[in-house]
């Protein structure tokens, strides 16, 4: 024997307002949309009227209304939405899907009634209760369409009053192409990116994002994407973002506010922009707060970082002192997408300075002056290397900042020339000292040998610049490996330990170095018997001079 499910009315009240729903203000939204998609179905201008004092609230349209047999199949029906093809219209046309929009209400009424009039039809009155139980019976209506009227739960007055209706008419409802009126105001305005006057709708767009997003952008990009039905803006931040942030959007679907803080419209590397955009066949979520990831939203993604490429690409060939300015606050994004995008790439080469042990410049002049990019990979490395080098005459990038080493590597793929400047680089730069020299320094050479024989270090005397360093420390990558392996082992267990020494037991064994200067020109350094490289030394080992 089959038996019908049994819905407890309260029990998806409280699903949609604790679970579903972020906030209570959705109701006010539910009842517009639909109002909207009532008068989307009768195809007639006809305004939105909403009284508000407190006590009740009312939400008038002159939309296509329902009749009686409707009334029962649509208004009492859980997941039933009378905007499907039942009506004659294409679903996309209609705000609405889900058939839960009427249920909102009970989130804030203790009572709905619902007065509907459909052409060539009476009017119909269904009134219902939080409790699950509603009423049909004839109404009072002269013309078609559609009054909705609410009278609150105990607590919840504080929705009914009129500032907070008519605050949250004018965030859901302040674009929508109809006039929309609280207690006979018109609350809504004019899309600001559709002015026809190129200067004016500037001057609108940058006049909302003051108003509504609380900045002044550096920037306005125009958006386009006539797959997505999608037009709008995309707002420059005049101040650094968090690249790990995931950056809010702004989205209208129909000219109705989806969301305040959309996430997954735009590449994750487009963090310096904030979007304002409509959009009518990208796909809300069943709550209606999010967009759905489907792919649409994919390609509609990938074609609003094109054009925020393009802008990029446009601004460094129009406008370079601008650029500048732009990159000086969010260089980070750019360099992001410089990773994977060769135009980028070759924008943060002409345009981003990067710092030098020659002073900052691009990479660009760093070729021209220098020929080959020769990097450090961080910037501790750059610190101990920069002004050794620049006493060799080897100019060098520290390439330590987020992605620049990145960058740098990738640069190869532009024609450029790349070495990493490693410490054993450095080795081959420095001179031998005169025999002589190093005949009156052997009683300090065999002191500071047996000093350094419990560390693995040779040392080795080597003249260098500048006078001023007393003492150089370098490690090489190789050894630099062996130290932490060989602290982990101290740490971890007996079996990963053996493991660990099975792993290495290939590697040749190398010796540790060490450096100290002893003139102006000469300075005791040490290589391993196979690749020199060098460091400074520790205890016991001292720098002196003599």
């Amino acid at each position: 024997m089959n038996h019908t499910f049994q819905v407890d009315l309260r029990g998806v009240v409280d699903l949609l307002s604790h679970h579903l729903y972020s906030s209570p203000r959705v109701y006010l939204r539910e009842l517009l949309q639909n109002a909207v998609d009532a008068t989307t179905a009768r195809g007639v201008p006809e305004g939105i009227a909403i009284t508000a004092d407190g006590a009740r609230l009312t939400v008038e349209d002159g939309g296509i209304g329902l009749t009686e047999a409707q009334v029962h199949e649509f208004l009492a029906t859980i997941g039933r939405s009378a905007k499907r093809d039942d009506l004659g219209f294409a679903r996309h046309e209609f705000l609405g899907q889900f058939g839960i929009g009427l249920l909102s209400a009970f989130v804030v009424a203790d009572e709905v009634t619902v007065v509907t009039r459909a052409e060539g039809s009476p009017a119909v009155e269904w009134v219902g209760r939080a409790d699950g139980t509603y009423r049909i019976g004839p109404g009072q209506r002269d013309r078609v369409g559609t009054t909705v009227t609410l009278t609150p739960l105990p607590g919840a007055e504080q929705w009914y009053a009129p500032p907070t209706v008519t605050e949250l008419v004018a965030m859901y409802g302040g674009m929508l192409p109809y006039d929309v009126t609280v207690n006979g105001a018109v609350v809504n305005t004019p899309v600001p990116w559709q002015h026809g006057d190129r200067d004016l709708r500037r001057a609108e767009l940058v006049g909302f994002a003051q108003e509504s997003l609380g900045f002044t952008p550096f920037d306005v990009v125009e958006l386009d994407v006539p797959e997505a039905g999608l037009t709008g803006v995309a707002y420059v931040l005049p101040f650094s973002a968090n690249p790990a942030q995931r950056a809010g959007h702004r989205v209208y679907l129909k000219r109705m506010l989806l969301a305040e803080s959309a996430e997954g419209l735009l590449p994750d590397w487009a963090f310096f922009a904030r979007c304002v955009v409509d959009a009518t066949e990208l796909r809300p979520t069943a709550s209606r707060e999010a967009l759905y990831a489907d792919p649409l939203l994919d390609e509609t993604r990938q074609a609003l970082g094109d054009q925020l490429r393009g802008w990029l690409v446009g601004l460094a060939r129009t406008d370079p002192d601008r650029l500048t300015r732009f990159l000086g606050v969010h260089h980070l994004g750019v360099k992001a997408l410089a990773l994977h995008d060769d135009d980028m790439l070759t924008l943060v080469d002409q345009w981003w300075p990067m710092e030098t042990n020659v002073g900052r410049m691009t990479t660009a002049d760093f070729r021209a002056r220098y020929g080959a990019l020769r990097y450090t990979a961080t910037a501790d490395d750059f610190r101990q290397l920069a002004g050794v080098a620049a006493a060799q005459d080897i100019a060098v990038i520290n390439g330590g900042y987020t992605y620049d080493g990145e960058l740098i590597e990738r640069m190869a793929t532009l024609g450029a020339t790349v070495e990493r400047l490693d410490p054993t680089d450095l080795a081959t730069r420095f001179d031998a000292v005169d025999p002589a020299v190093e005949l009156g320094l052997r009683p300090f050479l065999s002191t500071a040998q047996r000093a350094m024989d419990k560390l693995g270090c040779e040392v080795v005397l080597r003249a260098f610049e500048p006078a001023s360093l007393p003492v150089l420390y370098l490690v090489d990558r190789e050894t630099a490996f062996r130290g932490e392996l060989r602290a982990t082992r101290e740490r971890a267990d007996a079996l990963w330990a053996g493991c660990s020494r099975r792993s290495t037991s290939h590697r040749t064994t190398a010796r540790s170095s060490c450096s100290t200067t002893a003139t102006r020109s000469s300075a005791a350094s040490a290589g391993s018997p196979t690749r020199p490289w060098w460091a400074s030394p520790s205890r016991p080992c001292t720098a002196r001079r003599s």
